[in-house]
């Protein structure tokens, strides 16, 4: 699997979370309070919804970490095996400063 494949499936994993946390209502309504409020009887009840969601949602979360860390590995970092750090420095011309004329102290105090 490639690189742009994992960055795909993030962003796909992305969107789906910020959808799912949306849905839901910091307060315990949000999509459950939709589906009667305070009634268990529709669609699977209010506790089912609201199990639904938090279980999406971590589930989610978890994918995206675990997509995450294998990208890490995925990732082509151009490592040469040829490469020798012993000749970077080949034709780099070396130069020695100069030293500087000393000066008399006792001129510069009168």
């Amino acid at each position: 699997m490639s690189y742009t494949a994992f960055l795909i499936l993030i962003l796909i994993v992305a969107i789906a979370l910020i959808l799912i946390v949306m849905v839901q209502n910091p307060k315990g309504g949000g999509l459950s309070s939709s589906f009667g409020g305070s009634g268990a009887q529709s669609l699977g009840g209010v506790q089912n919804t609201n199990n639904f969601l938090d279980r999406t949602t971590w589930t989610l979360a978890i994918a995206m970490f675990a997509l995450i860390l294998l990208s890490n590995f995925i990732i082509d970092r151009g490592t040469d095996t040829n490469f020798q750090l012993d000749n970077t420095l080949d034709g780099v011309e070396t130069t020695t400063p100069i030293e500087q004329p000393k000066t008399n102290t006792n001129d510069s105090l009168q």
